[in-house]
């Protein structure tokens, strides 16, 4: 769900600013230089001098995407265990000579990839690809460190879904939208399943690691204030010598389908109203209604002025907040997922408030105007102008760009895509997909004590 929260700041920050403000600006044109080394690890850097700052930004083609049945969560487990040690690295050191160094760092898990990134003062850049060349040459996959992060992981399943409210139902239910016999890669939750991750072994996580953890499985992006001479020469200095891996199986495909409009109850023990969740498979980012689609949920439930929340807060009075989700646990690249959340209302009960927002959806998916369409570019685009000013979020951007969108060149191509889409797609899209007959519906009602 950080990825939920993260969607819901990026609207209200790009609200914030006015629907005009950033009208007739566009994304600064980024320069990309791209290498390859012999064994199979792609570079892209970008050359940016406006701060003494760069970032590392290594992105691993695996995500939960990759697992099979009875041994689901290990790449969120690597999330976790990369920062165990390598070679040269002591446990939490990693950590230590980021800091020292005046930098920060982390990583994250999404169903088609894993990162990890360092963004630090530009003359520590070899510090940062050092680190990234040792555990990826040798992290200590240890039982001990496996036992470490098997506890780590339910520890923060526990902090994060178990105890909060409706999360629990959001992340284990929305992935029912996708068939476990046909697509199993996206059927199953990112954090996977406890029972799965307790009978991992050391000979499991190994192999992972030594099938998806390679170069040729990996893309690194450095942005900032560096000179790709530079890069190339300390690139191939640290990950050069780093074997080859296995080929990796390509990416599953998931045909067309939807949820036959489906409707299932969960008791939920930590909620103490009732929500309803209704959501539908949609198209990965490189389909061309994709851009008409993240523009429709801004309109449908995106900020105060959004139709949900006009139609169910203000007007209805049904609901205390609504939320449309976007590709809430990050894009896949065979599929989307597009939901609308609301929250009831004190007294307000749960089948009462499902149908209320059914015919809000419906209602709210017609008739759409030149304004509501201009104020979703600019948000849009707002995000993305200021998601571009940082030398981490330019090497996300360029990343999203190589592994989403075929091409890291596409950085500079992917806003003429939103820039196209017109009240007519709106329309069409709305349409196409918010049917009742492909949506997966979750009345989650408090649990009775």
């Amino acid at each position: 769900m950080r990825q939920v929260r993260r969607q819901m700041m990026r609207a209200l920050g790009a609200m914030a600013l006015g629907a005009g403000a950033l009208a007739a600006q566009a994304p600064t044109p980024v320069k990309v230089e791209s290498f390859t080394l012999p064994n199979g690890l792609t570079v892209h850097v970008v050359e940016d001098h406006s701060a003494q700052v760069v970032a590392v930004n290594v992105w691993y083609d695996v995500g939960s995407r990759n697992e099979r049945a009875g041994r689901t969560g290990f790449a969120h487990l690597f999330e976790h265990m990369m920062f165990q040690g390598s070679a040269n690295v002591q446990k939490a050191e990693h950590f230590q000579f980021i800091e020292r160094a005046g930098g920060e760092m982390n990583g994250s898990t999404q169903p088609d990839r894993t990162n990890y990134y360092e963004a630090l003062p530009s003359n520590r850049l070899n510090l940062a690809l050092w680190l990234e060349a040792d555990r990826m040459r040798s992290l200590a996959v240890t039982a001990e460190n496996l036992k470490n992060q098997q506890e780590a992981v339910k520890e923060e399943r526990r902090l994060r879904v178990d105890n909060q409210p409706y999360t629990g139902a959001f992340i284990e239910g929305m992935p029912a939208l996708f068939d476990r016999t046909s697509c199993f890669a996206y059927s199953h939750s990112i954090i996977g399943s406890m029972d799965d991750l307790n009978a991992a072994t050391v000979a499991d996580v190994q192999a992972f690691f030594d099938l998806y953890y390679a170069p040729n499985n990996a893309t690194l992006v450095v942005t900032g204030d560096v000179t790709p001479a530079t890069v190339r020469r300390l690139v191939t200095e640290y990950f050069g010598s780093i074997p080859r891996g296995a080929a990796v199986p390509p990416a599953v495909t998931c045909g067309e389908g939807g949820a036959a409009g489906r409707v299932e109850r969960v008791a939920d023990k930590n909620a103490t109203l009732p929500a309803v969740l209704t959501a539908v498979r949609t198209v990965p980012p490189s389909h061309p209604d994709h851009p008409a689609l993240e523009l429709l949920s801004t309109i449908l439930g995106s900020g105060e002025s959004s139709r949900l929340n006009r139609a169910l807060v203000r007007e209805r009075r049904v609901a205390a907040g609504t939320q449309a989700l976007f590709n809430p646990f990050g894009p896949m690249r065979a599929a989307g997922l597009f939901g609308a959340l609301a929250i009831a209302n004190q007294g307000v009960a749960a089948d009462s408030l499902a149908a209320t927002l059914a015919d809000a959806l419906r209602q709210g998916a017609e008739g759409f105007t030149d304004a509501e369409l201009t104020k979703a570019k600019n948000s849009w685009r707002a995000s993305t102008i200021l998601g571009r000013q940082t030398a981490l979020s330019l090497s996300e951007a360029v990343h999203y760009a190589a592994l989403y969108l075929g091409s890291a060149a596409a950085v500079n191509t992917d806003a003429a895509r939103y820039e196209a889409v017109t009240v007519a797609d709106l329309q069409r899209v709305a349409r196409t997909y918010l049917r009742p007959d492909r949506a997966l519906t979750l009345i989650i009602s408090p649990e009775a004590r």
